[in-house]
Order: C-alpha cells, then structure tokens, then sequence
C-alpha cells in the first residue's frame, strides 16, 4: 500500500454536539485506545486506498476501520466527505462474526444527517 495524500479526519458531533465516536474510543481500554489512534493514523495516510486489515467497505458507503488488541475486536464505521475527509461517527467491540445492522444503519443516519448540514452551511454562505 503506497502513500497518498493525507486526509483530514473529523470526528461526527450530533446537531447538538453529542459525539458518540469520541464517546466510544475513551470508554476502551488503554491499549485499545493506543491501537484505535494508530489505526486512525493510518486512514490518515491512506486516505481511501486504506484497505483490509485496517479497513473495509461495508455498504451505503460506510466503512469500518479494524481494530484488534489482545483478542478483543472494535469497529469503527465511517464515510468519506467528498475527497479528503472522512467523518468517524460511531464505534462498538465486535462479538460476533458479523457487524451489526443497527450499527451500520446508525453510520447511516449521521451520514445523511451531516450531508445535509453541510449543504445548509454551504447555502448559507452564497
């Protein structure tokens, strides 16, 4: 995996600054929380070249970065906004083989929730 250019990753804050992905990373363990930031790093550097075992498309264009410490998987989903940015939005420990629906749909909603708040932003400007 070559290098491309760095992203910017932001971290979803609910309409009234909730932000469930920070939530989540400060509830793991420390050496989960060191493994999620390098984990991170990474998405930084390879923006959407970012592939398996770091990361993986999972649908509606929401991915999820893999994180694995001392056998214990954490997942955290997000979206790519527009080129350059990808949003983190939530997170969970992974305990079954499958990633869980509600999990995803979750994703979804913020997904669709900052969309359209960066479109009012946008309109506000002209």
């Amino acid at each position: 995996m070559g290098g491309v250019i760095l992203i910017d990753v932001e971290l979803y804050e609910t309409k009234d600054g909730y932000c469930p992905v920070e939530d989540f990373i400060k509830s793991l363990p420390p050496k989960m929380q060191a493994k999620t930031t390098i984990i991170i790093d990474i998405l930084e550097e390879y923006g959407s070249a970012i592939r398996r075992p770091h990361a993986a498309q999972l649908r509606d264009g929401i991915f999820e970065l893999r994180v694995a410490q001392g056998g214990n998987s954490a997942r955290i989903l997000f979206f790519f906004f527009y080129k350059g940015k990808a949003i983190l939005t939530n997170g969970f420990i992974k305990k079954t083989n499958k990633v869980l629906h509600s999990e995803i749909e979750r994703a979804r909603k913020y997904k669709i929730e900052y969309e359209e708040r960066m479109a009012l932003e946008k309109q506000d400007e002209v």
